[in-house]
């Protein structure tokens, strides 16, 4: 019996602790809220178009498109000795790339490369209009002179950069087989 009073004793102690008092939002702060940022978005819609009153030739475009298309295609399937670069300037405006970034990839450990051109040519930075390709062989063998280490590294990277240093892609390839993917 003393049990029983003590556990029921706990148990309705328990309950009135639990018990909160809470309050949920009251519905016309939320309305104001909504209202306040509709008020706001239709501001900047409707300034927008004011500005935007100049002629075509005039205009800037909203999106002004620097699309990028960047295939890294190697040329065996395993332990290749070139790798092949081809960008091509999709967008509508013309592109200044900058020196591209090799990167060597281990799961650990980074080696980062810049590429200034091929056969012992520097065409870095390059000017890219808009519907143009660029096509850069990398010999991998180059680096694997200046580092034996390189071999053991599974991944290799491209990242591309504007002139200014916007980053435009990158595209990545295995090397040699891996138990991960990573």
């Amino acid at each position: 019996m003393k049990k029983g009073s003590i556990l029921a004793v706990l148990l309705l102690n328990s309950l009135w602790l639990f018990a909160q008092n809470e309050v949920g939002p009251e519905g016309h702060k939320l309305l104001w809220v909504f209202l306040f940022l509709a008020a706001v978005t239709a501001v900047f819609i409707i300034s927008g178009r004011s500005f935007n009153k100049k002629s075509k030739k005039d205009r800037q475009t909203f999106l002004k498109l620097k699309k990028l298309s960047i295939q890294l295609e190697k040329d065996t399937k395993f332990y290749p000795g070139e790798l092949v670069l081809t960008v091509k300037n999709t967008g509508s405006t013309a592109i200044d790339l900058d020196k591209p970034l090799l990167v060597f990839d281990n799961f650990w450990m980074k080696r980062k490369f810049k590429l200034k051109g091929m056969d012992n040519y520097s065409f870095y930075p390059l000017f890219l209009e808009g519907g143009k390709s660029h096509q850069l062989t990398i010999d991998l063998n180059r680096f694997y002179s200046h580092d034996k280490s390189l071999k053991k590294y599974p991944k290799t990277k491209i990242y591309l950069k504007d002139v200014t240093g916007k980053k435009l892609g990158s595209k990545a390839v295995f090397l040699r087989k891996t138990l991960v993917k990573f």
